[in-house]
């Protein structure tokens, strides 16, 4: 069972993470940190599998909440978004201040694009205690993987999306009114309209293409010097032909892409699935090396 921890954030909110600890000591063993999909927590079956498995390779795990999303709607007027690479830092470096001195990533979805841009943003000199990142179901190009959502079969997708993401942005309006009001969230009625009228404007952005377009990890994998793994299935149908970048892999030392021909968004299942996806075990596999 997880150990749950609410840390505090230097501007006043908080995230609420998940210890596995083995044996109870974090500098013993690796320590794999995991960043969950849009709407998710680290509640979710995808991120509990890959525990189960990664305990069984010798990890240690933090697996970590986005502020708003393990059940509580956090205290800052701003949320969690595709880019917010200063959570995850804070994250990781606190894992490190306690300790944790050989931490792999792990993420999902636009977890995935969360780990790649703070790969990316650290430059030629990563932390010397990072050791190598896997991704799955990666939206690596947030603007034209907004428009594929939006399509009519994805309608069932980006619905249940959009309805939980409303009802914390009408939960936190209560606190903040002014910058929060009933006309603003009358004219959203598709996560394109919640990122120009929210996810953008709260967090600093000139509305959803200017968010899309800062924080697509794409523009970031050529500054990656850490072995990373991006698994994007060419069947998901979250994501364009832009976030699967056969040429840019070719050219790197660093970036690993693998694009097989079903696995659907952060699915994976094998046919003959006994209770292990065919993502948890090629994670396994990348680690081991």
């Amino acid at each position: 069972m997880p150990i749950r921890e609410r840390l505090n954030t230097e501007d006043g909110d908080f995230l609420d993470v998940d210890w596995y600890i083995n044996q109870g000591d974090i500098d013993k063993n690796p320590l794999l940190i995991i960043s969950h999909g849009l709407e998710g927590s680290s509640d979710r079956q995808y991120v509990k599998g890959l525990i189960h498995v990664m305990q069984s390779e010798g990890y240690n795990i933090l697996a970590w909440n986005y502020r708003s999303c393990s059940g509580e709607i956090n205290r800052a007027l701003r949320f969690y978004h595709s880019g917010a690479t200063d959570d995850l830092d804070f994250i990781i470096r606190l894992a490190h201040s306690r300790g944790a001195n050989q931490i792999s990533l792990a993420g999902f979805s636009l977890g995935g694009n969360l780990t790649l841009k703070w790969i990316g943003e650290q430059g030629e000199k990563p932390p010397h205690f990072i050791r190598k990142a896997v991704a799955f179901s990666v939206p690596l190009h947030l603007s034209s993987s907004s428009r594929k959502l939006a399509r009519q079969e994805n309608r069932i997708y980006t619905h249940r999306f959009l309805q939980t993401l409303l009802k914390k942005v009408n939960e936190k309006s209560a606190f903040y009114p002014r910058d929060i009001t009933p006309g603003m969230l009358a004219n959203i009625k598709s996560l394109n309209d919640f990122d120009e009228v929210i996810t953008g404007p709260l967090h600093g952005f000139k509305g959803a293409e200017d968010y899309y377009e800062q924080n697509s990890s794409l523009y970031f994998l050529e500054k990656i010097r850490i072995p990373v793994l991006i698994v994007n299935a060419q069947n998901d149908p979250f994501l364009s032909e832009e976030c699967i970048p056969y040429e840019l892999a070719k050219s790197s030392d660093f970036v690993h892409l693998e694009a097989p021909k079903v696995g659907g968004h952060c699915g994976f299942y094998p046919k003959n699935y006994q209770g292990i996806t065919w993502s948890e075990k090629r994670a396994a596999e990348w680690f081991r090396i």
